[in-house]
């Protein structure tokens, strides 16, 4: 009965992160800004930073099932 939210709350993270990280990547080799009015350099490392965070959190809640 508890997993429900645990799988739901993983896969809400998983989705998050992954796709943070696709759209970081992508706007990086396209040399284009990943936030406007930001370095380029700390806008990457800091997305990377968050969405390296949320698949932490995303395995955290697999694992507590």
């Amino acid at each position: 009965m508890e997993s429900g939210p645990a799988v739901f709350a993983g896969v809400v993270f998983a989705l998050f992160g992954g796709g943070l990280l696709l759209w970081t990547t992508v706007r990086v080799r396209r040399r284009e800004p990943v936030a406007l009015g930001v370095s380029p350099g700390a806008s990457a490392v800091l997305t990377t930073l968050a969405s390296v965070a949320a698949l932490v959190i995303a395995v955290w809640c697999f694992s507590r099932l």
